[in-house]
């Protein structure tokens, strides 16, 4: 078995952000980055197909020199090798034309299985992984929180999450791509020898020309700001009658909650 796992370089969440001078993103060049969330799930679900089954896990991502410290931490994990599609780190670059520009080296690869996760720390599209599936016309399951496989079946069942709480049983048959959610296992930490193995592993760059993916992009970013706060606090005296009165008055005048 084949498995691509895709992943995504993100700012570190715990970050303090500061708002870049054309107010388009957020800066960048002091920040620490990290794998997605979503994606880390993925490539341990990815990683214990592999030790169940056999086969290989192939990282796959987009960005620019500074996400092969990404990929490495992935490899250090466990996965077999990556590919990285170079590409300058550019936030209007849309879920579309990740997808195409994916959906290249899937097609050279032709793997039995395409994880990827649910969304992004960092936009929250939620879109490239059914991009991708709709692109090469396979089979898709969403917000993945089960995968069993039983050797010789060829077909996968799975369990997504719906509303609620709810969980839906399907069954996929190979290839397939699968959009994986947080919390579908307990990711494991590198260990000293994967790190030191990781340095060695291949790590084949692709040029973004040689995809062959035009880089119009689908949407632009108008304007970044951080959300206003106006808390603010009042302490209303006198007897508790008058105390009710006087915030059940407030709640109809100046909350509009009443």
């Amino acid at each position: 078995m084949k498995i691509i796992a895709c992943i995504k370089q993100v700012p570190e969440k715990d970050t303090r952000f500061e708002i870049n001078p054309q107010g388009t993103w957020i800066q960048e060049q002091e920040l620490t980055f990290e794998i997605n969330e979503c994606d880390v799930y993925a490539l341990e679900e990815a990683l214990r197909l592999k030790e169940k089954h056999g086969g290989e896990v192939v990282l796959l991502s987009l960005g620019g020199e500074s996400a092969e410290k990404t990929m490495r931490r992935g490899l250090a994990l466990g996965a077999d090798r990556g590919i990285l599609i170079l590409a300058a780190r550019d936030q209007t670059t849309d879920p579309f034309t990740v997808a195409r520009a994916l959906l290249t080296q899937v097609r050279l690869e032709q793997p039995d299985l395409v994880l990827t996760g649910v969304r992004s720390d960092d936009q929250a599209f939620s879109q490239t992984g059914t991009l991708l599936a709709e692109l090469l016309g396979w089979p898709h399951a969403t917000i993945v929180m089960k995968i069993d496989w039983e050797a010789g079946a060829g077909r996968l069942t799975i369990q997504r999450e719906l509303e609620a709480g709810l969980l839906e049983e399907v069954s996929l048959p190979f290839p397939a791509v699968l959009t994986i959610q947080q919390g579908i296992n307990q990711v494991r930490y590198p260990s000293l020898k994967g790190i030191m193995a990781a340095r060695k592993k291949e790590l084949r760059r692709v040029n973004w020309a040689a995809t062959g993916v035009s880089g119009d992009r689908k949407i632009a970013i108008e304007k970044l700001v951080f959300p206003k706060s106006d808390k603010k606090s009042e302490i209303i005296g006198g007897t508790p009658r008058d105390a009710a009165a006087t915030l059940v008055e407030k709640m109809k005048k100046e909350m509009k909650i009443l």
